[in-house]
């Protein structure tokens, strides 16, 4: 048993014995076939009418009512089928014949031929049934039992597990009349003496049906290949741009160098070397590109395919097993339970009050109550069949309640979901940090193309102006026009930083990665970035805080009879024993109880784990079968429930704490058994055993001391951390009894609250789940790094305040609160109490969102843990929602963000450093590659307007090298920093935090301001300060442009180490030797750039420089590393009020030269637009590129989207400062 919150009682496994009444009559007597029995090791034994394979199974069988549970007793009909005698009900395609009903659309026409089919229902067939949901395919197709036998399988042992080929075949005729006659498999193929219909053994498994039906595979969206992904590298405008240019470049060169004879003494011209230089460069900066984004694309297709895996229960040659949802089979026989996602779409066999929520699939909003595939039968053979009859479960469909087994009829691209994701798959959309960083480079961006086309038009003027004087040839003209075109335009190529986004992606694509070796399965990639900046964690406890691993160590049978793990203990002159003693006094009858109050009402069942039969389900319900198994000597659980006839169970549900099932017993009464919560439990109880001990039992009312007594107990319990669980009965002379009120869809269900009253209270367990050894740490250090721990769980207040303290979240002055109180508070109320609330029990799930909802609108950045069906709407409105991947059901892991594989609250603290480490990786090259920016834009602009040829100390090759070493190097060395345990000493940031900090700030124009100074001193005094003279020996002057550059490329390297910490700390190198990728990034780029200047030559217009220079070079570069040292010696807050006081008196100056640049482009704007317009009318498509134009204007404010250079003028923000002391 296992309650929300931990604490989520399960609807307890039934077994349903159906069989068929004979045609003439409709009433449901035992069947006298001794042969047929019900799967003795499945978890739901669900009866049908006679099993294609019932013949062969043995023990004896039950009959069932129309819909769903056994009973022999004399009851009403439902109100469908009490309906049946007043009321014609029809449905669409009643008047369809059984061709029309399956006639292929012309669109799935190839479904419907299928070669060499040893079956008898092609894909096609099968799809009529839900497409649109078709009770006249249904019939046409035999109903269940056509289904059955068409599909060669079977609804109670399902398929044989070791199928190969299937040898004989069947056909559409004999199929379907196995529905009309209500005739087996088994039974057929005995009439006829047939031999087994599957070879097993050496063929491929299964290989029949996946080549007829196919896999549970819904096929990815197809990658794009590596040549589409270097196309998209290269189809940029700036790249095409440049492209075009260094190819005229080319062309002009070659016609120098080939069609033009140089002067007397001159050597033929090289300057198509440049333009070759930058055709490779782009080459180059297109392949890493590429190859980045495709080593990328192969990283995330990994990650949504284990995204998508999970395990469901199927029966498989008569036996309950888990397999993987990919594995599921078009025959399969499915178990359905509350919580569950259906994996295919299927026929419902048999089931009890089974709802499901199909708005994902169909867009009805209510649940849709399902009916058995055989009373849907019944009813459409005596023509009373209706549209409101629904067999049919879709798959994507979520379980809302009830519990059930279903036939698999489409799985993977044929199913209903499938369809629908074959034809919504879209790129995957962009995190909130990538839409924020992409702003901020089309910021940047415009930003270094003001500055380019400023440049551009200074050296324009200047080379107009010059052209009267100028001698060179018509072909040196073109090359000087062009050369001055290309620095322009790689200004705008370096200005842009296109590796903002790439660098987001990066980090996120390790993270996600790296995190799932840590047991941390991202499903949403904004979760990695929301986590880091989490303030509170509302944490389960169960399997969360605790092992999992539950046993009952101490109890009370009735009142007289106590037990616990250490025996000889005297309490209350009452001697406390050992389990086996305790029990071994117990009657026979009181065993009987005891054993029909663990065994049937549960949901665990019996399963195989390395060859021994083991319990699986819920924690607190093995425990409790282990204790029955151990000291009731309870057999297996089929047999146990066999003779159990189940007329209704009680789901558990979240607000009782509880669960229930009625059984009928053999003296003809029935017995309504209930456990859950103890405390709860004890306030329905009013009577007791009055001797457990005696024969027959006896049922005395619980006096005041008694019930003071057991709730003294309970709290005994629970102040040892002890998991308290009640046991009660009571007996009922019929079902549904008199007076109580019943369900409106079936008046044989009686209402819970009306019917648990004046119950029996029979004992209550301790039950033991030992605290996470690595909790008490994990949770320190969520607090030091300044987030708030909180309990919200389902059990009593004194269990989860003992735990909570033991793990360190609950303090002395903090508050522990239960959830029928903490609902009831006002808002004010709740904002008071909030700051201290420390542990929140006997919670509901609705107090679980209340509280996630209440501390989001306080500020807090809310992480939340959650497992069931109806944790689904907090794990939706917390910012990041963690589902448990053991215990959580399918709804729940659909609603979260974050699944933890091993249930364990140390995996949310490895979330979280990894989520600080992805904000980290973005922050340090954002820090990194803005110093690149500024100083390489103001170095090649100042430098080409200071030469009197126009041409920048950095060439266009040069700075394309420099691009390539911002945009792509330096993302995948910054990006690939694993996080420590040191990056939870610092307190989550808020979500108003700006990209930049005051510490990136200072950081970025400390560190430009030192390399424009350098650069420009070695470029304006070098030639001084050096000695050389490069009037005369122009050589000098190639060798100090190399040093230069050479400069400045190794400052970047160095600043790259600097950018390795985002605090004011100096230990830039820690844990660099961890970073392979770090280490093998820069080695490229040093070794990149030894080989650039030795053999790079004329390519990149520099020459070899000798050891001085070099030494030089990086005694020029190196001092940078203790510059930043002298940075971060600054405190932020003196470096705020600098920004603070420049950014007042930029804004000051700024708006009004902003407000006259829109003025006085304003019509040139109005002009523009309205010659469009003529255009577009005049081409007849201005309606349509309207309507477009409107729609991508809509999804580009959306994501961030570029605007004029115009308007981001008049509307960029003021900078935001927050300091890091």
């Amino acid at each position: 048993m296992q309650s929300n919150g931990n604490n989520r009682l399960l609807t307890p496994p039934l077994t349903i014995h159906i069989s068929t009444p004979p045609l003439e009559d409709s009433t449901c007597e035992p069947s006298s076939d001794p042969a047929y029995q019900p799967s003795k090791s499945s978890f739901l034994s669900l009866r049908l009418p006679p099993s294609p394979t019932a013949a062969s199974l043995d023990g004896e069988t039950l009959r069932s009512r129309a819909s769903s549970f056994v009973s022999n007793a004399d009851t009403k009909r439902s109100r469908a089928y009490s309906d049946v005698s007043t009321v014609q009900y029809r449905y669409d395609g009643e008047e369809l014949t059984a061709e029309e009903a399956l006639r292929p659309d012309k669109i799935d026409e190839k479904d419907f031929e299928v070669e060499d089919n040893p079956f008898a229902f092609s894909p096609g067939q099968l799809n009529k049934l839900l497409n649109p949901k078709s009770l006249a395919a249904y019939k046409a197709l035999g109903g269940i039992r056509g289904l059955e036998r068409g599909l060669k399988t079977d609804a109670v042992v399902g398929l044989s597990a070791d199928e190969g080929t299937i040898e004989d075949r069947i056909t559409f005729e004999e199929a379907t009349l196995a529905g009309k006659r209500r005739k087996s498999i088994s039974e057929d193929d005995q009439t006829k003496g047939a031999k087994p219909a599957i070879q097993q053994g050496s063929i491929e498994l299964y290989g029949d049906r996946k080549r007829i039906y196919k896999d549970n595979h819904i096929p990815a969206k197809k990658s794009p290949s590596i040549w589409k992904l270097l196309w998209n590298a290269f189809n940029d405008r700036i790249l095409l741009l440049l492209t075009a240019a260094a190819i005229i470049s080319l062309a002009l060169g070659i016609y120098e160098a080939v069609g033009q004879t140089p002067a007397p003494g001159q050597p033929r011209s090289v300057d198509w070397v440049e333009g070759l230089a930058i055709l490779v460069a782009i080459i180059l900066v297109v392949l890493v590109t590429g190859l980045n984004d495709y080593q990328r694309e192969k990283q995330f297709v990994i990650l949504n395919a284990k995204k998508e895996d999970r395990e469901v229960k199927v029966i498989r040659s008569g036996r309950t097993v888990q397999i993987s949802v990919f594995d599921i089979m078009v025959g399969d026989v499915i178990h359905l339970e509350a919580g569950d996602l259906m994996p295919a779409d299927g026929v419902l066999i048999a089931g009890h009050r089974l709802r499901c929520d199909e708005s994902s699939a169909t867009g009805e909003s209510d649940a849709m109550k399902k009916t058995t595939g055989e009373e849907v039968w019944r009813h459409l053979e005596q023509g009373t069949a209706s549209s409101k009859l629904d067999p049919f479960i879709i798959s994507g469909s979520k379980v809302l309640e009830g519990v059930g087994t279903c036939l698999v009829t489409a799985v993977g691209v044929n199913s209903s979901y499938g369809r629908i994701m074959v034809s919504l798959q879209t790129k995957t959309e962009d995190t909130p940090l990538q839409i924020k960083l992409a702003k901020m480079a089309n910021w940047i961006g415009y930003i270094g193309s003001a500055a380019a086309g400023l440049l551009f038009v200074i050296l324009l003027i200047r080379f107009l102006l010059g052209l009267s004087g100028n001698t060179a040839s018509s072909a040196m003209k073109g090359s000087q026009f062009l050369n001055i075109l290309i620095v322009a335009i790689t200004i705008i190529v370096v200005a842009v930083p296109e590796g903002l986004p790439v660098a987001v992606t990066l980090a996120l694509s390790f993270a996600t990665k790296r995190m799932l070796k840590e047991n941390n399965l991202v499903r949403k990639l904004r979760a990695c970035e929301t986590m880091g900046n989490a303030t509170t964690i509302c944490s389960d406890k169960t399997g969360t805080l605790t092992q999992n691993k539950m046993t009952v160590v101490a109890g009370t049978l009735s009142t007289q009879i106590e037990f616990a793990r250490e025996t000889g203990l005297f309490d209350r002159e009452k001697r406390i024993m050992s389990s086996e003693e305790a029990f071994s006094l117990l009657s026979s009858s009181a065993k009987d109880l005891f054993m029909q109050s663990i065994a049937i009402n549960s949901t665990a069942f019996e399963g195989l784990e390395d060859g021994k039969n083991i319990f699986i389900g819920s924690k607190t319900e093995t425990a409790l079968l282990m204790l029955a198994k151990k000291n009731l000597g309870m057999r297996s659980l089929a047999e146990e429930r066999a003779v159990s006839e189940v007329v209704q169970l009680y789901p558990f549900d979240s607000d009782r704490k509880c669960m229930g099932v009625v059984i009928r017993l053999s003296s003809g009464s029935y017995r309504l058994l209930v456990k859950g919560a103890a405390e709860i439990m004890l306030e329905n109880a009013a009577k007791q055993l009055a001797n457990p001990a005696g024969e027959p039992l006896e049922v005395a009312y619980m006096s005041a001391l008694t019930r003071n007594q057991i709730n003294s107990k309970i709290t005994d319990y629970a102040r040892q951390s002890l998991r308290t669980i009640a046991l009660l009965y009571r007996d009922f002379q019929q079902w549904p009894p008199i007076g109580v009120r019943t369900s409106k869809d079936d008046k044989q269900m009686a209402d819970f609250e009306d019917v648990c009253q004046d119950m029996t209270f029979l004992g209550v367990f301790g039950i033991q789940d030992p605290l996470r050894e690595e909790v008490p740490y994990a949770v320190k250090k969520c607090q030091d790094a300044g987030i708030v721990v909180r309990m919200v769980t389902g059990d009593n207040i004194t269990t989860a305040t003992a735990i909570a303290t033991q793990c360190g979240i609950k303090t002395p002055e903090g508050i522990a609160m239960e959830g029928p109180r903490f609902r009831q508070l006002s808002n004010t109320e709740m904002d008071e109490i909030l700051p201290n609330l420390q542990v929140l029990a006997r919670s509901s799930p609705l107090d679980k969102q209340i509280l996630v909802s209440r501390l989001k609108y306080l500020g807090e950045t809310v992480a939340v843990t959650g497992d069931g069906t109806n944790d689904a709407p907090a794990l939706k409105a917390a910012d990041i929602g963690f589902s448990m991947g053991i215990a959580g059901t399918e709804v729940a892991k659909e609603a979260s963000s974050i699944i933890l594989m091993d249930d364990n609250f140390s995996s949310i603290v490895k979330a979280i450093m990894w989520g600080r480490s992805v904000n980290d990786a973005v922050a340090k090259f954002l820090q990194f590659q803005i110093t690149v920016n500024i100083t390489a834009v103001i170095l090649a602009f100042v430098s080409a307007v200071a030469s009197p040829s126009s041409h920048s100390v950095l060439s266009a090759v040069q700075l394309l090298w420099v691009n390539l070493i911002m945009d792509t190097f330096a993302a995948l060395a910054l990006a690939t920093d694993a996080p420590t345990e040191k990056i939870l000493d610092r307190r989550p940031s808020p979500k108003s935090a700006p990209l930049i900090t005051t510490n990136m700030w200072k950081m970025i124009l400390g560190q430009a301001v030192y390399q424009l100074v350098v650069t420009f001193t070695l470029y304006f005094a070098g030639a001084s300060i050096l000695g050389y003279d490069v009037v005369r020996n122009p050589l000098l002057q190639t060798q100090l442009n190399t040093m230069i550059f050479n400069t400045f490329v190794w400052m970047q390297i160095f600043n790259e180490l600097n950018n390795r910490r985002l605090d004011n700390k100096f230990n830039i190198f820690e844990g660099v030797l961890r970073n392979k990728f770090f280490l093998a990034i820069n080695a490229i780029m040093v070794a990149g750039q030894i080989l650039i200047v030795f053999v790079g030559g004329t390519a990149f217009q520099i020459t070899r420089i000798d050891g001085t220079q070099w030494a030089v070079c990086l005694l020029c570069a190196a001092p940078c590393l203790a510059w930043a040292i002298l940075l971060r010696c600054v405190p932020d807050r003196w470096a705020a009020r600098v920004f603070k006081a420049v950014g007042s008196a930029f804004h000051a100056i700024y708006r009004p030269v902003a407000t006259g640049v829109s003025v006085v482009c304003q019509p040139a704007r109005s002009v523009f637009k309205g010659v469009k317009r003529l255009l577009m009318r005049l081409s007849g498509k201005e309606g349509h590129e309207a309507s477009v134009a409107v729609d991508e204007e809509a999804a580009h404010n959306a994501a961030g989207s570029v605007v004029s250079p115009v308007e981001l003028l008049r509307v960029i923000p003021p900078i935001t400062l927050t300091t890091m002391d």
